[in-house]
């Protein structure tokens, strides 16, 4: 499984969406299952399925599915 491939699937699972629906286009809060607790759920198992710890800044600049993969190469998670 590609790093892009397990965080659709850590997307999908803390978002309780189907992973055709992650696209690299999906924000936050553009849909309901989305919001500031899911949020914090999805940095939480982002963190867990990686290895890494987030900082602040990059919780908060999280704003899709694209800036994750965007914030994730900072922390030497190649896509």
């Amino acid at each position: 499984m590609s790093n892009k491939e397990k965080l659709r699937q850590v997307f999908a699972e803390s978002l309780a969406i189907d992973s055709a629906r992650i696209t690299d286009d999906l924000r936050y809060a553009t849909i309901p299952e989305w919001d500031s607790v899911a949020h914090m759920a999805l940095v939480a198992a982002i963190e867990a399925a990686f290895d890494i710890m987030l900082d602040t800044d990059d919780v908060i600049d999280m704003s899709s599915f694209a800036k994750a993969q965007e914030i994730l190469a900072k922390y030497a998670v190649a896509f």
